[in-house]
């Protein structure tokens, strides 16, 4: 051991001592947190969100999306988790994080920090929902006709949905809105809605077989008057080829 490495060794243990002595943890300001989770579905030819109506103050009676304060004793995750669970009684969802949305005038009771999560799934996934404990009701709001929401809940779904739609160009994200066996045209349909424009069909079927993430299921569905159409299944051992190239280049 070298001499430098005692001399840090017992200064590192002095400043815990000393640290532990005079530290007040009242001497600063501690803002709240809570968690927010955002969960797109498609249904009926839309995109949507899953929301809540408040039952407390703040903006008692109006839309929001599902959340609330993060306990001292749990993780966010877990919180994320929790609330999604009490106030729409859906659980089992996978979410990730989304981003941290800290503006100090963005809720009135007291200084607030939300880390908002989402999520994406199929309609079967979440065909039950109900209010839990904390709000008045649930509902699925298509992404393009919004009411007014609570607190910042706009801004946070307008940035998710930017997020989703970059996230089409280089992930699997859209096949997470399908069913277990899709069509060709049903996945295209998928980014359609998300992306709220048409895509050329031809190119868009050359790229997703070019990317080799699909399986032939060796079944087919009838779609209108024409052939039935193949039916496919995401690869689930096609990830790290999403990850090193993008779906869209």
């Amino acid at each position: 051991m070298t001499r430098d490495f005692f001399l840090i060794k017992g200064w590192k243990e002095r400043v815990t001592e000393n640290s532990a002595e005079q530290y007040d943890p009242g001497k600063f300001e501690r803002p709240s947190v809570t968690v927010d989770v955002v969960i797109f579905c498609l249904i009926d030819e839309k995109l949507r969100v899953l929301l809540v109506k408040r039952k407390h103050w703040p903006f008692q009676g109006m839309w929001a999306i599902p959340g609330g304060f993060v306990r001292m004793e749990e993780s966010l995750e877990e919180a994320a988790a929790r609330e999604l669970l009490e106030e729409t009684r859906v659980e089992n969802v996978f979410m990730e994080q989304l981003y941290t949305f800290g503006d100090p005038s963005r809720d009135p009771r007291t200084r607030v920090i939300t880390v908002a999560y989402f999520a994406v799934v199929p309609a079967d996934a979440v065909s039950h929902h109900e209010a839990g404990t904390d709000a008045e009701a649930t509902a699925w709001f298509p992404m393009d006709d919004l009411p007014e929401l609570a607190f910042d809940h706009r801004e946070i779904l307008d940035y998710a949905l930017t997020r989703l739609r970059y996230k089409l160009e280089y992930t699997t994200v859209g096949f997470q809105l399908l069913p277990d066996v899709f069509t060709l045209s049903e996945l295209q349909h998928a980014y359609e809605l998300i992306l709220g424009e048409e895509l050329d069909k031809r190119n868009f079927r050359r790229k997703i077989l070019a990317a080799e993430i699909l399986d032939e299921t060796g079944r087919k569905k009838r779609e209108g008057e024409g052939r039935p159409a193949r039916l496919y299944r995401y690869r689930n051992d096609a990830v790290a080829e999403v990850k090193a190239r993008r779906l869209f280049p």
